[in-house]
Order: C-alpha cells, then structure tokens, then sequence
C-alpha cells in the first residue's frame, strides 16, 4: 500500500521540479527576442548564465550538500562549501558575462560600481541555495511526521489488542460464573449454557481479532448473548431487547464494544428476591449507532464473584483509542437509586 501512494507523490514532485525550471530558463528567451522574431544566441547564452548557475547550485545542495552535511549535522561544513563554492560560481559569472557580452560603453549613462554585479549574482546563488534547503527541509518534515503518525498508529493497534486481549479472558470468566451458578440447581439449564457459550466462543476467538465488523455480527453476538442469560434468570426478571438497525448492516463496528455494558446490567440488575428489569436497545441511523441500556439497580458487594469489574474500564479505553471525538458515554443513576441508565452513541466510520 505505502509504494502505490509513493509514485504519484514522487512523480509529481519531479513534474513541479521540471514546471518550475522550465519557466525560469524560458526567461532568457524573451531578453534574446530581437524586433524580427528572431533569437539572437549569443544574447540568450549571456541571459542564461544566471539560471544555469542557480540550477546547479540548487541540485548540488539538493541532492548532496543537504543529506550528506546538513542532514548529518555538519552545518559549518555545510556552510563553508556553499560559501566557497557561491564564490567561485559567482567570480566565474561576472567572467562569462564580460566574456560572452562585454558591456557596450554608454557615455549617457554611469557605468555601476563591478561590485554590484556580484553582490546581485550572489544574493542569487544564496537565494537558490536557501530555497534547496526550504524544499529538503519541508519534505523530510513531511515524512517525520508520516512515520510519526504511522508509529502512533501501530502502538493504538498493539494497545487495542491488548485490551481485546484483555477483554476475552474478562468475558469468559463472567460466562463461566454464570454457568457455575446454574449446575448447582438446574444441570439441563447448565448443559444449554454451554452450548449457547460455543456459538460465543466462534465470534470472540475469531472475529474479535479484527478491527472493525460487520454491525450485523456484533448485533447477532449480543442476541445470543442475551439468550444465554435468559437461561440463568429467574421468571422475576424482565428483559426486553429492541434491535432497530438497517437490514444486514454491514456498518463498520468495533467488536464488544457494547457487551460489557450488557453484563454489567446483568451483574447489577438483577436481585434474587425482588423483581427486576432490564432493557437493551440498539439503534443505527445514517449518522450513529446508540446502544441504551436501562436496569434496576442492585449494586453487588465485593464478595460476589460475578465478574471482575473491569469492563467498563476497557469500554472507555476502547472507545477514546478507536472513536476519539466520534462518541459520547453518558450513564447515571436515578434520583431515588433504582435505575441504572448506560448510552453510548457513536458516529462510525462508514469506510475502513
């Protein structure tokens, strides 16, 4: 991927480089003009003299001075030549000049000081020599900064496989616990946990390892999700799931992303002895996915063995490493304690 986007940088690079020198050496062309139409050589050969010096000084700190010396931090080595080599180019100007075009007398007019003359070419040679530099600088800028970014974005990737790495373990215990607590009193139930866990299992160990995926998936993993815990609740729990996304979305989203939420609803809304509730909605609209979650509220102590409690944690990481500015979280309690509300709406990227 990084050689295709390379050529058409480069190339366009050296048309810019050919453009630009074209027109600067077509100027000596129009001072050569005689009133005919035709060219006098000799006067182009004096006119260009400039230019051709100015070229090579360019090139010469393009394509060696500049990487070679200033790029290695020889910068008095590198402004010694350029003073040593201006000085040569200019005293070898103002010799073709004179040799190629001597100055006609004109009496009417003062003859300027021979030191203008070089002072004018010279400013030239560091103009050119200064504007190498620019050029350089600029582009080995530019690729500071795209490898800076690409070293950004390769430690985000490790820090995101990390967390999922992190997250699958976390996801499993929990799981675990859920039909740990179900053998000691319905071992039918337990059996079909662990079936229901299998069809888990594929998507976490598989397609968790992407990026991104397919909302469709990620919303028919929660399905089954949901459906495993419905094995383990009692009759005295509601729970109510409204799924509203577009036919087989295939919206990119980032995997478990919202299953934690989910299983800190069921770690936390539901009691062994008093009804409760929970309810799960997902919506997708051309502009966000937003998953609210509303469940009594029944704080566990730290005795229970439900999960470890770092879920929420990894969401959060999750979301600012993947969605920065691209989400909001918000999540409260009720005023008299129990309610329990969770949302979180994202702005995808429509193309990964």
């Amino acid at each position: 991927m990084k050689q295709t986007t390379d050529i058409p940088r480069r190339t366009l690079e050296i048309l810019i480089h050919i453009i630009c020198w074209g027109l600067f050496f077509a100027f000596p062309i129009f001072f050569a003009q005689r009133t005919n139409g035709t060219i006098n050589w000799k006067e182009f050969m004096h006119h260009s003299i400039f230019p051709t010096s100015a070229f090579f000084i360019f090139y010469l700190n393009y394509f060696l001075l500049i990487p070679y010396l200033l790029f290695r931090e020889r910068s008095r080595q590198f402004l010694l030549t350029n003073f040593v080599i201006i000085a040569i180019m200019t005293l070898g100007q103002r010799y073709l000049n004179n040799l190629i075009a001597p100055p006609p007398p004109d009496l009417n007019r003062p003859i300027p000081p021979q030191y203008i003359f070089y002072l004018r070419d010279m400013a030239g040679l560091i103009f050119s020599t200064g504007l190498s530099v620019a050029i350089r600088m600029s582009i080995r800028w530019s690729q500071a900064e795209a490898e800076r970014q690409e070293a950004v974005k390769s430690r985000t990737e490790a820090e995101l496989k990390n967390l999922r790495n992190q997250l699958n373990p976390h996801f499993l215990l929990n799981t675990l616990n859920n039909i740990y607590a179900l053998i000691a009193f319905d071992t039918d139930k337990a059996q079909q946990a662990v079936q229901e866990l299998s069809k888990l299992l594929r998507y976490v160990l598989y397609d968790n390892q992407q990026m991104f995926v397919p909302l469709i998936k990620e919303i028919d993993f929660i399905r089954n999700y949901i459906e495993l815990m419905r094995i383990r609740v009692s009759s005295q729990v509601t729970i109510e799931t409204e799924f509203h996304i577009k036919p087989e979305s295939q919206t990119p989203i980032a995997p478990l992303i919202f299953i934690s939420l989910i299983e800190n609803a069921f770690k936390h809304g539901i009691s062994p002895t008093h009804p409760s509730f929970i309810s799960i909605t997902i919506t997708e609209t051309d502009e966000e996915i937003c998953c609210t979650i509303r469940n009594s509220n029944y704080p566990k102590t730290r005795t229970d063995k439900s999960g470890s409690g770092i879920g929420l944690e990894q969401v959060s990481k999750r979301l600012e490493l993947i969605y920065p500015g691209r989400y909001q979280w918000e999540r409260h309690v009720s005023h008299d304690g129990k309610e329990y509300l969770s949302s979180i709406s994202i702005r995808p990227f429509h193309s990964v």
